[in-house]
């Protein structure tokens, strides 16, 4: 049988490179990943919790949206985005390490899941934008009751996990920016609960923390 030797030092070559090149990855490469695959898993209940909602009464228009829709754009793009890391923004902030890799991935699991609860608990009350829904609902139970946000809070600990991980400072930049985007938003549901339900909601929010438990 006739042996190519040159095919067999190519494959030989290949894979040594292959083998430095898994080897070179660190951690922030290899957990980066399982990160994105929890953001599927909170997409994907998102899609199917959205399936039936109740019909919207009022409205904001989308002028206004424009003023935290942009935000939450930006940040999503400077996390996730693998072109983002321009210049001083792909400057790590902490080495990567596996502890730190394996911290943010588990941060986003835990940010995940209590948003994926609040979703849950709030029902078809929900809306992907500012609005009131017919007979809409004040919501005080489960993470409600010390909380008026607490979507807003686990996207915000999943989006720090994960940040977490890429570990440069595009992250942390990405979650101020949509810290920034989630808080004009929520300031705008506010006010639209506070004409819907008047003294109740303001009730509620003496009682509770916007982002945070009120102590």
């Amino acid at each position: 049988m006739n042996v190519n030797w040159m095919d067999l030092l190519v494959a030989a070559l290949k894979s040594l490179l292959e083998m430095f090149w898994h080897r070179s990855r660190g951690p922030s490469e290899i957990f980066f990943p399982i990160a994105c695959d929890i953001w599927m898993v909170l997409c994907f209940y998102w899609l199917f919790s959205a399936l039936r909602m109740k019909a919207v009464k009022s409205r904001e228009t989308l002028g206004r949206r424009f003023g935290y829709v942009i935000p939450i754009a930006l940040g999503l793009v400077l996390l996730f985005s693998s072109r983002a890391h321009y210049s001083w923004l792909g400057l790590r902030f902490a080495p990567d390490t596996t502890a730190l890799a394996v911290s943010g991935v588990a941060l986003t699991a835990a940010g995940a899941a209590l948003a994926m609860w609040s979703r849950f608990v709030l029902g078809d009350n929900w809306s992907a934008v500012v609005s009131i829904r017919k007979e809409h609902e004040l919501i005080r139970m489960g993470p409600y009751r010390t909380m008026r946000h607490p979507i807003y809070t686990g996207l915000l600990l999943a989006l720090l996990g994960t940040a977490l991980v890429v570990g440069e400072v595009r992250g942390l930049l990405a979650v101020f920016i949509l810290a920034l985007g989630f808080y004009g938003k929520a300031r705008r549901e506010e006010a639209f609960l506070t004409r819907e339900f008047g003294e109740g909601f303001a009730a509620h929010a003496r009682q509770t923390g916007m982002f945070l438990p009120r102590v």
